[in-house]
């Protein structure tokens, strides 16, 4: 039988599993075979569930701690990225390493501006529209996954695919928009004013 005590630890668990499980997604996504593309589907959609409901269970049980706070973005950096990464180096014509580069450097410099406040005692405005970035990241990531994994079935559904991936365009354009809007953010918290760090954010 499960104590409060014991579900207050719930959230925090989910965040690790988060990370636990992206050297296994980013295996599967290495294996060019319906499975292990499918299989790498569920496993994305999984982990990032589990974002959602981390979050809704600390609220739920009152559960506000330094390495909750820590745990989270870091969980969603090595999902994320490591996503972006894998798929880089899988199919480089569907995500450059340009837009890597420009993802990871903004994730570096808002982690580094926001250590150096707290550093001194301060911490950054955080912004609401930043969540969407990530957000926006997981959507155009399951869309390339599934599409993807869609290139194993059988005709037309592999045709299509394949069209969309290769000559719509379409990722391309999708990519454009994500990496913008995810620099956009970072240069929010660029010029975010500093406040006098009263409590946990």
């Amino acid at each position: 039988m499960y104590t409060s005590a014991t579900l207050r630890y719930i959230p925090n668990l989910l965040t690790v599993g988060r990370i636990l499980v992206t050297p296994l997604l980013l295996l599967l996504l290495s294996i060019p075979s319906r499975a292990g593309q499918m299989s790498a589907v569920v496993l994305f959609v999984l982990a990032s569930l589990t974002d959602y409901y981390d979050g809704v269970l600390a609220r739920r049980f009152g559960v506000r701690s330094r390495l909750g706070q820590y745990l989270d973005p870091l969980a969603d950096k090595v999902l994320i990225l490591g996503t972006f990464i894998a798929l880089a180096m899988e199919a480089p014509d569907l995500v450059p390493w340009w837009a890597v580069v420009a993802i990871a450097l903004r994730d570096l410099v808002v982690t580094g501006l926001r250590s150096w406040a707290e550093a001194y005692g301060q911490t950054l405005h955080t912004y609401r529209v930043a969540k969407g970035k990530t957000m926006l990241q997981t959507a155009f990531l399951f869309g390339v996954l599934m599409l993807r994994a869609a290139t194993h079935f059988s005709p037309p559904l592999r045709d299509g695919a394949r069209w969309v991936l290769y000559d719509s365009g379409v990722p391309g354009l999708a990519l454009t928009v994500v990496v913008g809007f995810t620099v956009a953010t970072g240069a929010l918290y660029v010029f975010a004013p500093v406040e006098e760090k009263m409590e946990m954010d």
